[in-house]
């Protein structure tokens, strides 16, 4: 492959970003995006794999006479989660007003996976990479699902290095607070509420919550700051004359890297009644090291770096990953969900100046 023009590939990412605007692709069923992402993929004589509605391809371009050449994954995803009800436009048309283009998966995470597919095609039409480069575009991300990119990291080989591509700024987050879920279920027993026999399971999961709306964690973190806990749903009774003998809530926790998610889970078991039972306890912080060469050099061109409180596929990636993608996360998940079309031309020159003589 000769070298492609950039500003040609700029023009396409645009093209493409409407396409999968315009492309519906809510969690589990993002089949007919992926393949309109292979077929653009294909166009370039990329041989690209799947499974399930995850693709990835890879650069022929390396060194191959090298002895343990490193690899670089690109990564984002496609999927998008069901829209709200107060856009004030069709989520699944991409409306395009001056420098904003408007639609759901927009900001999160399309405006990063038309960036990297962009930068992956130009660094691969260089005569030769110092480093094998491969690109994968998965499913599942908003739901954690097991079909997502868990279910391909086996396939890639070994991976020295991911970029996860998510809504930074084009900010490098170095650290990722991982997720902890937790049920929590107060037991009581039945009475009728005229003679107020019997134990009221509300006022024993209240007595929980309110103990837990004060909790502190201790080990504070330089770039993730504590770990946090929040009560995110709670339901019990039947009736209004029926002392309620079950009521449940749900806990979200927020982890750092000074706490193993097992310890977390057993200290909230120690100090309520509820019983606790965790509903997902296998999404890791992410922490890398300040003197990585990917940070190093993100430092070095200009790229500000930070710890992300928001979690992302890197929590289920057991190599050293940054995260960093074009938009702002605080526009993910609304209505009328738009990036810039400056973010995303300015995001693939940055992905290109991190990338292009980057040395391990």
């Amino acid at each position: 492959m000769s070298l492609v023009n950039l500003n040609f590939l700029k023009e396409e990412a645009i093209q493409l970003l409407i396409q999968i605007i315009n492309t519906p692709s809510i969690s589990k069923k993002e089949k007919k995006v992926s393949v309109l992402i292979e077929n653009y993929l294909s166009k370039y004589g990329f041989h690209i794999q799947r499974k399930y509605n995850n693709i990835w391809t890879e650069s022929t371009n390396y060194a191959t006479k090298k002895e343990n050449i490193r690899t670089i994954l690109l990564n984002s995803h496609h999927d998008t989660i069901k829209p709200g009800k107060n856009w004030k436009t069709d989520p699944f048309t991409a409306i395009k007003k001056e420098d904003q283009l408007i639609g759901l998966g927009s900001n999160d995470a399309g405006a990063s996976v038309v960036s990297l597919i962009a930068t992956f095609i130009y660094l691969s039409s260089f005569s030769v990479l110092p480093y094998r480069l491969v690109l994968s575009i998965t499913a599942e991300e908003e739901i954690s699902g097991s079909l997502g990119v868990q279910s391909i990291l086996p396939e890639l080989g070994f991976v020295d290095l991911g970029i996860i591509g998510e809504p930074t700024k084009m900010q490098v987050a170095i650290a990722e607070k991982g997720l902890i879920v937790l049920d929590c279920i107060a037991k009581g027993k039945t009475g009728h509420s005229a003679k107020n026999t019997g134990i009221n399971a509300i006022y024993i999961a209240t007595k929980d919550i309110e103990y837990l709306r004060n909790f502190q964690f201790d080990r504070k973190s330089k770039i993730l700051g504590l770990p946090t806990l929040t009560v995110t749903k709670i339901k019990g009774g039947i009736q209004h004359n029926v002392i309620p003998d079950f009521c449940s809530f749900v806990i979200d926790i927020r982890t750092n890297e000074l706490y193993s998610n097992e310890e977390l889970i057993e200290i909230i078991q120690k100090n309520i009644c509820s019983k606790t039972i965790p509903r997902s306890s296998h999404l890791n912080y992410s922490f890398l090291d300040k003197n990585h060469p990917i940070v190093l050099k993100s430092k070095s061109i200009g790229i500000k770096t930070y710890g992300s409180t928001t979690l992302s596929d890197q929590s289920l990636m057991p190599f050293p990953t940054i995260k960093m993608g074009v938009g702002d996360s605080k526009r993910s998940h609304t209505p009328n969900e738009y990036v810039l079309i400056s973010e995303i031309i300015d995001g693939i020159d940055i992905y290109i100046r991190l990338l292009k003589d980057f040395q391990f």
